[in-house]
């Protein structure tokens, strides 16, 4: 079973267009003709969110940014493990903490304290920050996405955390996000405690006292049956006044002492520690996936704006209207096309005095000679609509292959499923430029091409030679 690319996901959609508008605003926009291109083809709806969208996964696939979010996700998954280690760990210290080695009598409240005090205490902070509208998950919080970015060890995965904080942010959905993480965190370790309670209880006897200088017996029988009264309505024993006042001077050797008082800590730890945080989390998983279903990008946005007239274009330019920028993006070949079928011929920039086009086996299609833009456009958009099973594109050796041509034989590559190149013998009385033939050869090879100077027909008929 194959793993669903991260980029089907609609969350991790919206979150590469964020992690493309922050590069963009800060290198500026990319070389996006061909994404913009097959985003409009492959976008029927035609809407502008779904435009970015589908563009911004077309740009993270071409530079490598949806190879590190699965890197990221994969980090965050690491990270997951590491923190269920953590409160595998950490539970079962609370246990042994609180019960000791059963050398000395057990103090009830303050194994209550062990086992629920740093536990109360985050829990209280956690819901003073809820009130202050604040998006904080915390120390823990903060823990797992450093822990993340670390993990996931891709320099392409510098921008994907300040956009999924910025993404999530304006739906107040970071909260929620990094809360589900906290309460599964401590649910995890107070359930831990618990078998380990339990386990403990189980294979050695304790005593249980009290001890204070300070407050009588009187206000521990009230604090010990007020905090025994909702367990003991699931069941759980309830220490009478008469237990509770025994218990004060020294540890009962009582079997039934014993039994009354492990069962009210376990009820306890089990009412006032694991319920009330499996409600919040599950509270919290049903806030976060109704916020992740109204999701969606600000549109109002400087960098999406500017993207309106370049993915639904009110008028087409033709010709070159920009200067060439410092850096170009590199072109690449490939063929990645599944549904693919036919065969087709494709000339590019060829001399008008050359006779066009060959004769053709049966059952191979003839697009023609591209020589301008708008023939260019109509061809990669019926290519991507209804992509050939192969694909051979003629090209005349005795021009240079500029960067626009190559451009073009890459772009026409991924549109089918094998792609070849024929260079075309010179006219009778014409010989060809060895320097210029052998930037033809270099400049296909790193296009990783197939090519050759003879009319590869039967490849093209019948897909092998």
């Amino acid at each position: 079973m194959t793993e669903p690319r991260p980029t089907s996901h609609p969350l991790h959609r919206l979150w590469l267009s964020e992690a493309i508008r922050l590069r963009e605003e800060q290198a500026g926009l990319l070389d996006d003709s061909e994404a913009n291109r097959r985003a409009q083809a492959q976008t029927p709806s035609g809407e502008l969110s779904e435009l970015i969208s589908q563009r911004a996964v077309l740009l993270a696939e071409r530079d490598g940014q949806a190879k590190a979010l699965q890197h990221w996700l994969q980090g965050a998954r690491l990270a997951g493990w590491l923190l269920l280690l953590l409160a595998i760990v950490s539970g079962s210290g609370l246990a042994v903490a609180a019960l000791g080695n059963g050398q000395q009598p057990v103090n009830v409240f303050w194994a209550l304290g062990s086992l629920l005090g740093v536990n109360a205490l985050l829990l209280l902070g956690w819901l003073f920050s809820l009130l202050l509208a604040r998006d904080s998950g915390g120390a823990l919080g903060r823990l797992w996405l450093w822990l993340s970015g670390k993990l996931a060890r891709d320099a392409q995965a510098a921008q994907l955390a300040p956009a999924l904080l910025l993404l999530l942010g304006r739906q107040r959905l970071t909260r929620w996000g990094l809360a589900v993480l906290v309460h599964s965190f401590w649910l995890v370790t107070l359930l831990c405690a618990l078998i380990t309670l339990l386990i403990m209880l189980s294979t050695r006897r304790y005593g249980f006292v009290w001890e204070s200088t300070l407050w009588g017996s009187d206000s521990f029988v009230a604090l010990t049956q007020s905090l025994g009264h909702l367990p003991a309505l699931l069941g759980f024993s309830l220490p009478d006044a008469d237990l509770i006042r025994a218990s004060g001077s020294s540890a009962l050797t009582d079997e039934n002492a014993r039994l009354h008082w492990a069962s009210w800590l376990v009820g306890v730890l089990l009412v006032y520690g694991l319920i009330p945080r499996l409600l919040l989390a599950l509270y919290c998983a049903w806030r976060w996936r109704r916020g992740v279903k109204q999701l969606q990008l600000d549109l109002s946005l400087p960098g999406y704006q500017l993207l309106r007239e370049r993915l639904q274009p009110s008028s087409e330019r033709l010709g070159v209207c920009d200067a060439a920028p410092g850096t170009l993006h590199q072109s690449s070949a490939g063929q990645t096309l599944a549904s693919s079928q036919g065969a087709l011929l494709v000339a590019i920039e060829l001399d008008p005095a050359r006779s066009w086009p060959p004769q053709l086996p049966k059952g191979i299609s003839d697009a023609g000679v591209i020589d301008s833009r708008e023939q260019r456009r109509q061809l990669l958009d019926q290519l991507s609509r209804f992509p050939a099973e192969r694909l051979l594109i003629a090209c005349d050796p005795r021009r240079s292959p500029d960067r626009g041509s190559l451009a073009l034989i890459a772009e026409l590559s991924r549109s089918a499923s094998s792609t070849r190149v024929w260079l075309l013998q010179a006219p009778p009385g014409e010989a060809l430029d060895s320097q210029r033939l052998s930037d033809w050869h270099q400049a296909l090879e790193q296009l990783q091409l197939i090519h050759s100077s003879s009319a590869p027909f039967t490849w093209l008929e019948s897909g092998h030679d």
